[in-house]
Formats: structure tokens, sequence, C-alpha cells
């Protein structure tokens, strides 16, 4: 898990709102590694989810595995979140500065061997079967205040499947934990 302080967390928010911005002005924003340091440089998965000021999802979307650096995750995902989320209308000039984004940096994805190992509140859950595979962040469980069971089912419901899948042997139930901070 990558130990962003106070700097490292206002950069990307900066970051994603501004790579937002620059497509909302017909520009691309050109982020280059020499204008951050190392922690920023390191590849880490990333989620932007974007929210309205009445606490409503706008859009939120990332990238689960460490492939791209740090400040680039946040930048693509941000854009993506914006622009690319199925669920809801692109982003529109006018309505940016009435979101409140937050960050969702990535740690290391585990498998789960025993629902006894997951922690509501620290844990975020990826659930998969076949084709089939959905993720909710750590912070959605706590945000809804479910407890272990319903924050399995809804994974699961993410994932397209039935709401008890996670019983199954035949489902993958993985575990991550996530530094999460906001505007």
């Amino acid at each position: 898990m990558l130990d962003l302080n106070e700097d490292h967390r206002k950069t990307l928010l900066r970051i994603a709102r501004q790579s937002i911005a620059a497509v909302l002005e017909g520009r691309a924003r050109e982020w280059k590694a020499d204008e951050f340091d190392e922690i920023l440089r390191r590849p880490a998965g990333a989620f932007v989810t974007l929210k309205t000021h009445d606490d409503d999802l706008r859009g939120c979307i990332g990238s689960i595995q460490a492939v791209h650096p740090l400040y680039q995750a946040v930048a693509s995902s941000a854009i993506s979140a914006a622009f690319r989320d199925p669920r809801f209308p692109p982003v529109h000039a006018g309505e940016l500065d009435q979101l409140d984004l937050e960050i969702s940096v990535m740690g290391p994805i585990e498998v789960v061997t025993s629902i006894e190992e997951i922690v509501v509140g620290r844990d975020g859950l990826i659930i998969s079967q076949g084709r089939n595979a959905g993720l909710l962040l750590p912070q959605v469980a706590t945000d809804y205040e479910w407890d272990r069971k319903t924050f399995l089912e809804q994974t699961c419901v993410k994932a397209g499947l039935p709401r008890d899948a996670w019983r199954s042997p035949h489902c993958r139930i993985e575990k991550f934990s996530a530094v999460v901070f906001g505007e």
C-alpha cells in the first residue's frame, strides 16, 4: 500500500479535476512523469468517484491492477468516471463545479478463503464467477451501513449474479484495501 501524504492527496485530486476540465474544454492535458515524485510514479490501481453535493453517485470507474503510474491511473479513471460510466450521461461543462471527487488507491488483491477474513470498512470486495464479476470499494459498505453478508450479497448483485452466489464453490471472492480520500 502506498504511503500518501497530504501533498500527494491534494496533487491527485488536482490531477483528477484538471483532467476532467481539460476534456470539457476540448483539449488533452498531458501529465509528465518528471512533474511528480517517486510515490506518484509508482504503478497503482485507482478509482475515481464523482458525487453531487447531495452525495448522489454521478460516476465511478477505475483500474484494479497496478499497471500504470498512479498519477496516470488517476487521470484516466477521472476521465472515464466523468464521461464513460454507462450508468450516467457524460458530465457537462457547467456540472463539474457541482461535483465532489473521491479517489481510492488500491492495495493488493487477496483471495478470500474464509468470509471471516472480510472486515467491513477496511476491505473492498471482488466477486467473480464465469464471465461475471463485480467490485465494490471498501467505503460502499460503510456508506450504506451493510454487514458482511449484505456486502457479499450486494457485490454479487453488482456482478450480475444471484445474491447468494458468494456461497458457491465456483465463485471467487477477493478482497483489497484502499487509501480513500476526497475533496
